[in-house]
């Protein structure tokens, strides 16, 4: 039986609140900075934005006596400190930790506040997986980073070692595969500034909601099936990519054929067979009216059912923005359930329980 964690205990009310406002602007900035340092440029000036956000938000915690965040800012600090004295290289790899550890601790600072329990951020492991990162070298930190994120993100071992095995074993070429389907999917976010965060959010949900299940899906089947389900959109116009009103029959045409595409794709690469299925099942319904073959209920696969979940969620949140209104999970999820045929029920109903726990956290996706 997991301990429970214990509540970080806060010491001025006023400060602490003034921390989580602070926090609320810089988290942002931070993000901002990690996706334009993914051009690979390396930017001095940017990198030494990011440290300097970092070094500031390290010293509120302090000033504030938010206290048990400063550890985690520890690390990073000194992490970035290290690439700005170019000891280190800036890596991809390394900016996915900033953004866990950002969006962990802004998680925590709202269960703090409101009481709640902590155990599912997994703060204490996270700590624990933190703190290696300090002691290694320029070869050794990018496997550890990525160990840390599988990890964090509910990967199984299988998954997480991957990162540490020698190039050419067969888990080494799994663990490159993801990255570099992950590559593809930041470049399809790049070309539309909606769709930025798209890949992670879309890929927390995935995990959260099979984590649920009685007979959980292979996690890096899934995650390859999130980072490419949509890279066939980059083969068509960006005017059909958010496309407000009725499609005409050849763009409706095309726009069926794009889950086939990135199927293809993955299909001749070895081993990710199931991957592909779930892209080219992703847009078929229950009741047969989907596409691209009109398939029912069992035929369509579970990892196609769970895809189609989180995909239909971003894209209601998304809608919801570009109407000028509050992207609220829970006006999301109702659509969802309003809509249910459209869903396998099993994975819906899990899909349910990820949203409710994320509201009771305080969670809301993609703000609001």
């Amino acid at each position: 039986m997991a301990t429970q964690q214990l509540m970080p205990e806060i010491i001025d009310p006023i400060a602490f609140q003034d921390f989580r406002d602070a926090l609320s602007d810089y988290a942002p900035q931070l993000e901002q900075l990690v996706c334009q340092l993914e051009d690979g440029s390396g930017n001095g000036e940017k990198i030494a934005q990011l440290f300097r956000i970092l070094h500031s938000i390290k010293g509120d915690a302090s000033l504030c006596q938010v206290h048990f965040v400063e550890p985690y800012m520890h690390v990073l600090e000194h992490l970035l400190d290290r690439v700005r004295r170019k000891e280190l290289p800036y890596l991809d790899v390394l900016g996915d930790v900033l953004l866990l550890v950002m969006d962990r601790l802004v998680l925590m600072l709202d269960a703090v506040a409101d009481d709640a329990p902590l155990d599912d951020l997994r703060m204490d492991a996270l700590r624990m997986r933190l703190d290696p990162l300090l002691d290694k070298g320029a070869e050794e930190l990018p496997q550890a980073c990525a160990w840390l994120v599988a990890s964090m993100m509910g990967h199984p071992p299988v998954v997480a070692q991957a990162a540490a095995e020698p190039t050419g074993t067969h888990g080494g070429h799994r663990f490159a595969d993801l990255q570099f389907f992950r590559s593809l999917a930041v470049q399809l976010e790049r070309r539309l500034p909606a769709y930025a965060g798209r890949t992670e959010r879309n890929l927390a949900l995935a995990l959260e909601t099979n984590r649920l299940a009685k007979q959980p899906l292979p996690m890096e089947q899934l995650a390859a099936a999130i980072y490419m389900h949509d890279i066939g959109m980059m083969l068509l116009p960006e005017s059909m990519w958010l496309k407000a009103g009725q499609l005409s029959d050849e763009e409706r045409r095309d726009l069926s054929a794009h889950p086939g595409w990135a199927a293809g794709l993955l299909e001749r690469m070895p081993g990710w067979e199931e991957a592909a299925a779930m892209v080219a099942q992703h847009h078929e319904r229950p009741d047969g009216s989907g596409y691209p073959d009109g398939l029912r209920d069992g035929a369509i696969c579970s990892g196609a059912c769970v895809l189609a979940l989180v995909d239909a969620f971003e894209s209601v949140m998304l809608k919801h923005a570009q109407q000028g209104q509050r992207r609220s999970m829970l006006r999301a999820v109702a659509e969802l359930n309003a809509s249910e045929r459209q869903f396998d029920p099993y994975w819906l109903q899990l899909f349910n329980q990820v949203v409710r726990t994320r509201l009771e956290l305080g969670n809301v996706v993609g703000g609001g």
